[in-house]
């Protein structure tokens, strides 16, 4: 069977998919395929707060598992910090040269070999408006990573964890109503999100302070929201913003 073949079969296998029980059972076959003896799919979120609201599929021993949900690792795991510094996927050997460790990094890094995850390579996946993810394939300490196979991992990765958005994206969504904002209300929205008041938002679209007032109090309420700051992340969340409408990548310093 050719390598060609191959992708395309697994690639075919993941977009198959219909729930976290098939990805379990697909990933993990795709997985020890490829050389590894886990794969673990997840959100970077407090896995226990998130109360199965955020993607969360894996087949790692149980006892680390249930240690790293107790602790909250999912918000500080220096494999999960690493991916914000890159868009491809890296070998958890090369973390230092993304991030710094700190003492407590190297001890949850050696916390989890004696727990049987060892090296690992892990496939970011940061789409803005929603909680960054990844996708990581591991050994146990001291079984060598397929290095000839991380090409492979990175499209299977990739390919995983859009799916699995997918998935999760239907299962918050369903039965939820379209709260997409008209033109002008976006506008008001958008002003607002850049820190213009009524007002000033008014002046600057050549209408009346109470008609921004009023399109901003309907946008809360197609959104379901009583609160300025929780439309304009649901804005972002669902695309009707980008973080480049509210100047996010205005600062000189990104550019330099």
């Amino acid at each position: 069977m050719s390598v060609q073949y191959n992708v395309q079969e697994f690639l075919n296998d993941i977009e198959r998919v219909q729930n976290p029980d098939d990805m379990a059972m697909v990933l993990s076959d795709i997985a020890g395929t490829m050389g590894f003896q886990y794969f673990a799919i997840t959100q970077h979120v407090d896995v226990l707060a998130a109360n199965g609201m955020a993607i969360h599929i894996h087949n790692y021993p149980a006892h680390w598992a249930d240690f790293y949900a107790a602790n909250a690792l999912g918000l500080s795991d220096p494999v999960h910090r690493a991916c914000h510094m890159t868009d491809w996927g890296f070998r958890w050997t090369s973390i230092s040269s993304l991030i710094p460790l700190t003492r407590n990094d190297k001890a949850h890094l050696d916390c989890g070999r004696r727990e049987g995850i060892g090296d690992g390579f892990t496939v970011p996946s940061n789409v803005g408006g929603y909680p960054p993810g990844s996708c990581s394939f591991a050994n146990a300490d001291g079984v060598p990573i397929p290095d000839d196979k991380l090409w492979l991992a990175q499209l299977v990765g990739s390919c995983a964890f859009h799916v699995a958005r997918r998935l999760w994206l239907g299962a918050v969504r369903r039965g939820t109503r379209n709260a997409a904002l008209t033109d002008r209300q976006r506008e008001c929205v958008q002003w607002m999100a850049l820190g213009k008041n009524d007002d000033e938002a008014g002046e600057i679209l050549g209408i009346r302070k109470g008609t921004v007032t009023k399109h901003i109090k309907d946008s809360c309420s197609r959104y379901e929201v009583n609160k300025r700051v929780m439309l304009i992340g649901l804005a972002l969340a669902d695309g009707t913003l980008t973080i480049s409408d509210i100047g996010g990548w205005r600062h000189s310093h990104l550019w330099e």
